[in-house]
């Protein structure tokens, strides 16, 4: 499971990673509770969709001034 921190944009967020189907790496957000939201992923290894998860919110025009931890539980 990989969890997100963030305090703005979680829909934003959500959105995107569920969008996000790149070399076959798929997110689908199971629970939120404040600033938590935990995702699940379709890949064993949940380190490397982490750093996918993490790529990919720091690519928007938002991302690079957005705080957030992404880490995996």
């Amino acid at each position: 499971m990989i969890i997100i921190n963030c305090p703005m944009k979680r829909d934003y967020i959500t959105e995107l990673l569920e969008a996000h189907d790149q070399d076959g790496v798929t997110f689908k957000k199971v629970k939120e509770a404040g600033m938590k939201m935990s995702f699940e992923t379709n890949i064993d290894d949940e380190e490397k969709a982490a750093r996918i998860a993490k790529e990919t919110i720091k690519a928007t025009e938002i991302g690079s001034v957005l705080y957030f931890q992404v880490t995996v539980e």
